[in-house]
């Protein structure tokens, strides 16, 4: 706590304990620091209306937040209601009129209902207050609820407590004072007096030491003994000492507390006067005078940049911690090495293509050409940023490090009128910008195609701020409007998921901690007052409310995060800082003055740069002691981006994949189908020169391997249950990688997990170490319902929720939602027939699932409100696979038909639609099932069939790579690409596995049968289906035919597989 509420709250005591009740609560009023409950019920439970009011209105108005206005609406309506029960019908009238017409506007219904009980001889006789009882029993009821509500209003929670403080404080502390004061007197006072309390205390003695101790002004660190520390206008404390020296000789030092030039400091009695540090008398009270600025925090002016125009905007590039990008009033944009202090380009405002711009908006630039920066940025890996204007616009640039200049990339006319933000996320790995404006709309877009992806509608008011998010794999996005109204949107058409409002109904912006694991909001409403607060997400409520900042600001006040562990606002022309954990100030940084009244602050990513906007177009660089090594020793790296940063944007030049050869294995040797221009050679394997990319310079060539098919040792591990079960027909991993959940043909699912323990301390699947069979104590199992006839037997099919509490599940008859956690049937929906015989969660919304049916037909359903969306119709046999591109916004599937259907997943509109290239003399079986999965870059797909594995590109739905089984191969039964679609694993009928490049779809290594099953089981069994570990690239896993599940990895020895050499023929 300040010093000054420190101060205060031990004055409530001492009222209290002095009996001075009636000052106490003018104290609580005044300074709004404590809430006194008791008294507040006290005037309710009296009737004391008038005064019950005038306490509460020193904390809160009637339409501060909907917390409040149900406060003072139960007040008010409880006083209606008792003049009503004492049939003083002119004293409810003007109640009615006067103090519950406030609330007539957002309940018009209510008022009305309110009115008509004026007509009625006892109120009682309206239904809804039939049990309305004697006035005390109602007044009790009604403080219950009041009670309820005070605590979790956001401007009262955490002031109905009044702190542990010992009795007496105050009294004893003034004790201590005038005894510790005298007690290092040369000559105390035998009888001192409480009154010499009241001025700094000088101890009697000789003329000449006084004299002495003004000339001599000994340093802080030596001080003489029982003297205190004289500190002339020219002279400052040394930091290091001040605690020390305070504790040990008695000398209060404030030092060097603003971070001000000695001389500044105006100085003229001993370190303990406070008065003159600072004019700025707040500073004074919220900053104990013994604190020094943490070292990690950047406090030291390193840089001043000198902009052309007033900047507006700011941002550090995320990867190069010393670029600084900025925005400004005339639309201009530059960006900063502040390392050298040097402009590395600087761009001005234009429009791009006039073709694309509403004439709205180039009308008005014809009228008033003035336009401004209003949010910049950098994407998350720094390779795009993007601009909003204060009209219309938002562009987004790629930057070059190589030729150092920033290439013009998108140009979207976003909005109509002011773009308010801009924000950068990637919800299922799309980079997406996402922006909002004064037509109080959000906008999300592809940052690739520049297409409009989602509107959010919704606000009532212009929307004034975003800010991303991923929580378990869910993505979704706060935004707040100018009124304070915060909602909370998942990237799909269902509209808000939740709406809060903001402290003080303002203007507010909010912003994670750097781990992205806490959130902040800071608002400054039309009087100035400001409201900067962390958040409870999970539950929707300001948790801490941070004091110290300004009561009648200026401007709107910023603010940022930094390291996990601090927040800034700048506030009263310096920089606030609060540890995260702390409601009050720790430090205040005045960076030499010249700051603006409310200053636009950003860190860099690692907390030791600090950039302040400040007078005359100027912006501040403030570094800690690593922040100024890093100014002197970085250097500006210049080439190609790639080489150190991530890949999300790489995907904006797509390059063509050129079409590889058919490869098909005959007699244990390759061959491979030559363009049309060579004749192959019998008996060996050619180079093949594939079709030539339209973006390629260069003809690529296939490798000439020796060996295609290696046999490869392994690590297997045999599942152990004691359920007995039939063949296993599906199988994936959890999301977390630490279970294997299996589906059985009797509808039994089975659950292994493995937990940590020394030989596995991540507590991953791994063959090291048994994984248990999970099972509730209640015994219960996840069985699906079965068809009454084997004859209506279909697949089974299931999925998993991202967070993997929940498994969507069916066996032929109805589909089944079960938690995994306590295996509990929670519903069940969609009876039989048609049967669902593929199931996938809709990655934007996990309450939308898509099912293939028996029927050929595909539906879009709702589990939450139990509704179909759409139907899906364009096979002509069952559903065998889907698949999602959340990149693409589509939905693949395939089915019984070898037919492979494109379609919207916004429109659910059908696009496009192929039939598999299936060779002649490989004819499929009338129950041949086709799966699909999407590659990671969710551009291409997977497709799995009994006679080929093929690789599809999406838009055209062109077969790219494609790779047939030969004559002396078994048929496929399934395959799947491993967790970063380098590898694919396919499981042959005869038991043997493959494991082929991703790239070329060639074969690298087959695994025996014999090398992961023994002997007794292998003569019996074989594998069905596969499926790849979500974080190990190299291991996977198979279901059985006789109910086993076995996972295998590589040797522990190599940890991967590795790739044959190639050698040239």
């Amino acid at each position: 706590m300040s010093l000054s509420k420190d101060l205060i709250f031990l004055i409530l005591q001492f009222c209290d304990e002095e009996n001075l009740k009636r000052t106490a609560h003018m104290l609580e009023q005044e300074t709004g620091y404590f809430f006194d409950m008791k008294y507040f019920e006290d005037l309710v439970l009296n009737g004391n209306w008038e005064e019950a009011e005038k306490y509460l209105s020193s904390f809160t108005g009637v339409e501060d937040n909907k917390y409040s206005t149900k406060i003072y609406f139960e007040i008010r309506k409880q006083m209606f209601l008792e003049a009503l029960d004492k049939h003083d019908n002119a004293v409810a009238l003007d109640i009615l009129r006067k103090d519950l017409k406030v609330f007539a506007q957002s309940n018009k219904e209510l008022y009305k209902e309110m009115t008509q009980l004026l007509s009625l001889d006892d109120f009682r006789e309206h239904s809804s207050l039939s049990s309305y009882g004697d006035t005390m029993s109602a007044r009790k009821q009604m403080m219950n609820e009041l009670t309820i509500v005070i605590e979790a209003n956001p401007l009262l929670r955490g002031r109905t407590k009044f702190p542990q403080i010992n009795k007496s404080r105050l009294r004893r502390l003034i004790n201590q004072s005038l005894n510790w004061q005298h007690l290092h007197c040369t000559h105390p006072h035998p009888q001192p007096h409480i009154d010499t309390l009241f001025t700094d205390h000088k101890c009697p003695g000789p003329d000449h030491l006084q004299d002495q101790l003004n000339v001599e002004n000994p340093s802080p660190s030596t001080p003489m003994p029982g003297s205190i520390l004289p500190v002339s206008a020219k002279s400052s404390c040394n930091p290091s000492t001040v605690t020390e020296t305070a504790i040990s000789g008695g000398a209060m030092n404030l030092g060097n507390l603003t971070n001000q030039e000695p001389e500044s400091l105006d100085v003229s009695t001993d370190c303990g006067d406070t008065s003159k540090i600072r004019s700025t008398a707040t500073l004074n009270e919220v900053v104990s005078p013994t604190k020094e600025t943490p070292y990690d925090l950047p406090a030291t002016v390193e840089r001043t940049l000198d902009m052309g125009s007033s900047p507006t905007s700011m941002d550090f590039h995320p990867v190069q911690q010393t670029l600084l990008l900025v925005g400004n009033n005339a639309g201009g944009i530059e960006l900063w090495n502040v390392t050298s202090a040097k402009k590395l380009f600087t761009r001005q405002f234009m429009v791009w293509e006039l073709k694309t711009i509403s004439a709205m908006f180039l009308e008005d630039m014809e009228k008033n050409p003035q336009i401004s920066v209003n949010r910049i940025l950098w994407s998350p890996d720094g390779l795009l940023f993007g601009v909003a204007y204060s009209k219309n616009l938002v562009q987004l640039y790629s930057y070059h490090y190589s030729q150092n200049y920033a290439e013009k990339h998108l140009e979207i006319d976003a909005h109509d009128g002011v773009v308010n933000d801009l924000a950068f996320a990637k919800p299922y790995n799309k980079l997406v910008a996402i922006s909002c404006g004064d037509d109080k709309l959000i906008q999300v877009w592809d940052t690739v195609t520049g297409t409009k992806q989602f509107t959010f509608e919704g606000h009532g008011a212009p929307v004034y701020s975003l800010c991303p998010h991923e929580n378990e794999n869910i993505h979704f996005v706060f935004s707040i409007s100018t009124n304070g109204q915060m909602k909370a949107w998942l990237f799909d058409n269902m509209g808000s998921r939740i709406t809060y409002d903001a402290p003080g109904l303002c203007r507010t912006r909010m912003s994670y901690s750097t781990d992205r694991k806490r959130l902040f909001s800071c608002g400054t409403n039309k009087d100035g007052g400001s409201y900067l607060v962390e958040w409870n997400q999970s539950e929707g409520f300001v948790m801490r409310n941070y004091r110290g900042l300004c009561k009648h600001a200026s401007g709107q006040v910023r603010f940022d995060t930094s390291n996990n562990k601090y927040l800034a606002a700048g506030d009263e022309h310096v920089i606030k800082v609060w540890d995260m954990d702390n409601a009050e100030i720790l430090a205040v940084i005045d960076a030499d003055g010249g700051l603006l009244a409310n200053p636009y602050i950003c860190f860099n990513k690692e907390g030791t740069l600090l950039a302040v906007f400040s007078e005359h177009n100027r912006i501040k660089i403030l570094a800690n002691h690593r922040g100024s090594q890093l100014l002197q020793t970085f250097t500006f790296v210049s080439g190609d981006s790639s080489e150190f940063l991530t890949e999300s944007l790489k995907k904006l030049a797509v390059n063509s994949i050129p079409l590889p050869a058919k490869a098909r294995i005959t007699g244990g040797d390759i061959s491979v189908a030559s363009s049309p221009q060579k004749e192959k050679a019998p008996g060996n394997l050619e180079n093949v020169i594939p079709e030539k990319s339209v973006e390629q310079n260069n003809k690529l060539e296939t490798q000439s391997i020796s060996k295609i098919v290696e046999v490869s040792r392994c690590r297997s591990l045999q599942l152990t249950s004691k359920v007995e079960t039939k063949k296993i027909r599906r199988l994936l991993y959890t999301n977390a990688g630490n279970g294997i959940l299996a589906l059985a043909e009797d509808g039994i699912h089975l659950h292994w997990r493995w937990s940590k323990n020394d030989s596995n301390l991540r507590g991953k699947a791994t063959t090291k170490c048994v994984p248990q069979l999970w099972q509730p104590k209640s015994g219960l199992l996840m069985i699906n319902d079965l068809p009454d006839s084997k004859v209506d037997l279909v697949s089974p099919c299931f999925c998993l929720s991202k967070n993997d509490s929940y498994v969507i599940s069916a066996s032929g008859k109805m589909v089944s939602l079960f938690n995994m956690l306590i295996f509990k049937k929670m519903r069940s929906f969609m009876p039989s027939p048609p049967a669902a015989t593929c199931i996938v969660f809709y990655p934007p919304d996990n309450n939308i699932i898509a099912i293939g049916m028996d029927d050929s037909t595909i539906l879009i359903y709702n589990v939450r409100v139990d509704e179909m969306i759409n139907k899906l119709k364009g096979h002509s046999k069952r559903i065998s696979g889907l698949a999602f591109s959340t990149m693409l916004n589509v939905l693949v599937s395939s089915g019984l038909d070898a037919q492979i259907v494109v379609w919207d997943s916004i429109t659910w509109e059908k696009k496009n639609n192929a039939f598999l290239e299936i060779s002649t003399g490989w004819l499929p079986s009338e129950l041949s099932e086709t799966h699909v999965q999407f590659d990671k870059d969710e551009r291409h797909f997977l497709v799995v069939h009994e006679t080929q594995l093929a690789i599809y590109e999406t838009t055209k739905l062109q077969c790219v790579k494609q790779w047939v089984v030969g004559n002396f191969c078994a048929r496929i039964s399934h395959a799947a690409f491993s967790c970063d679609t380098e590898l694919l694993y396919a499981v042959m009928r005869d038991g043997i596995v493959l494991i082929l490049g991703a790239s070329d779809l060639v074969p690298r290594f087959e695994i025996d049968p014999s090398a992961y099953l023994p002997q007794h089981i292998r003569s019996h069994a074989y594998p069905l289906v596969v499926a790849a570990h979500p974080q190990k690239a190299n291991q996977f896993a198979l279901g059985l035919s006789d109910g086993g599940v076995v996972v295998i990895e590589p040797m522990e020895s190599e940890g991967t597989w590795t790739a044959p050499i190639p050698v040239d023929n």
